[in-house]
């Protein structure tokens, strides 16, 4: 266990253990105990724990430039990732792109965009939403505790709606309806500068939104000059079995938030968005002392480079197909009566526990990580209840590896207390 004597305790730590190294999919700790690694860094590591291009990409670099702050210079490493970046997302429409240092920062920087673009500073956000920790992300999160707790009032103007998902049995229609009650009862649509969402939520429990919302919230946005941000910064770069979550829905957002697997690892985060949003903005409004860094730069091109290669989709496709098979086998066995089926789309999916007599229980969840983890497989809880098991191996994971990650967590499965 790490010496945590002089560490904050307003952080939560979900295994007590301290790893030292790590290879694809799996990580060794300070005693050379190995796991299996099911939740890659929360999101981050989609290609695995040091994949050989990207290390190689931030060697090289590492002896050219380690660092040239963007605001005072430019370096080729930002200049010709973005226009990379922006290669890679099939937005039709011409689109402008700023780099930051993580997911937070960029949708702090979005809002700034919106409020420059439409003088408007109202946000619609999700019931389950995540988008961060920062003071304003914290207001956007459809959930109080705890990332709300303890700050008193939160700025004005965000408003939260249903989420509309099939993995919750909230239809569009319910969500629509709460859409028309807000802009009826609560606030003034004029002031609505932007609708922002997850088309995955992640902390939400890996809910995909449904389509047909999706839709009407592209129809509503483009006939009341509203700007619609997409928050793929779990979702993105290949998570959901395509390279971008939106591909999955048939809608275009304005503005895409990416971060987390963007440059497998390092610290960094984007916002891409069209370029009536993206430029015309006041000079020196936006940036960042490390956002773009040049090493953090060429490690995320490396990751672009990983989702050229037919091979990712192949084993990703492998994954998808195994998983689901895998799942829906243990419910035909009756492996637990706590096994309620998956959520999410693609290889962004989640375990649902919930009992079809007693719901839901966050002991459960407990002991399916302790039990995973003594097991040698690490695991990430999800969802409004800690309900859902979030699942993040990479997508690079062996096929042995993913069987044997598996079948440790079908034994645990079976092995929940009956009197929890």
């Amino acid at each position: 266990m790490a010496n945590t004597e002089h560490l904050t305790d307003g952080m939560g730590i979900i295994h007590p253990i301290t790893l030292t190294h790590g290879k694809n999919a799996r990580v060794w700790d300070v005693n050379g105990k190995e796991y299996i690694d099911f939740f890659g860094g929360i999101g981050v590591l989609n290609f695995g724990h040091c994949h050989p291009k990207i290390i190689d990409a931030i060697t090289i670099q590492a002896k050219k430039l380690t660092h040239a702050a963007f605001n005072a210079t430019y370096h080729n490493t930002y200049t010709d990732y973005i226009k990379k970046l922006i290669d890679s997302i099939p937005i039709d429409d011409e689109l402008s792109v700023m780099l930051t240092n993580c997911g937070a920062e960029a949708v702090e920087n979005a809002l700034k965009i919106v409020r420059q673009k439409t003088g408007k500073a109202g946000v619609i956000a999700f019931d389950g939403g995540f988008h961060g920790r920062t003071l304003s992300t914290v207001n956007l999160n459809g959930k109080v505790a705890p990332y709300k707790s303890g700050l008193g009032l939160l700025n004005s103007g965000v408003y939260h709606i249903p989420f509309a998902s099939p993995d919750t049995g909230l239809n569009a229609q319910t969500a629509i309806d709460a859409l028309e009650r807000l802009i009826n009862v609560e606030v003034d649509i004029a002031n609505i500068g932007a609708i922002i969402v997850e088309p995955v939520q992640g902390e939400g429990g890996f809910s995909v939104i449904d389509k047909n919302f999706a839709k009407y919230l592209r129809d509503f946005c483009n006939q009341n000059d509203i700007v619609l941000i997409f928050d793929e910064i779990q979702a993105g770069f290949g998570r959901t079995g395509l390279p971008f979550a939106f591909m999955q829905l048939g809608v275009e957002p304005d503005i895409i938030l990416l971060a987390k697997s963007i440059a497998g690892g390092l610290p960094l985060g984007a916002i891409v968005g069209r370029n009536r949003l993206m430029t015309g903005l006041i000079k020196g409004s936006l940036g960042g002392t490390y956002s773009g860094n040049p090493i953090a730069c060429a490690a995320a091109t490396a990751v672009l480079e990983i989702m050229e290669e037919d091979k990712i989709w192949a084993n990703s496709k492998l994954y998808i197909d195994t998983l689901e098979h895998t799942v829906t086998t243990w419910q035909k066995e009756g492996v637990s009566e706590w096994l309620s089926g998956l959520t999410g789309i693609g290889a962004m999916r989640g375990i649902m526990l919930k009992h079809p007599v007693r719901g839901t229980n966050p002991k459960v969840m407990d002991y399916v990580l302790t039990s995973a983890r003594n097991q040698g497989l690490l695991l990430m809880p999800s969802g409004k209840y800690r309900h859902i098991i979030r699942l993040l191996p990479p997508l690079t994971i062996e096929a042995n590896t993913l069987t044997e990650g598996l079948k440790i967590l079908r034994e645990v499965l079976g092995s929940i207390p009956n009197d929890l």
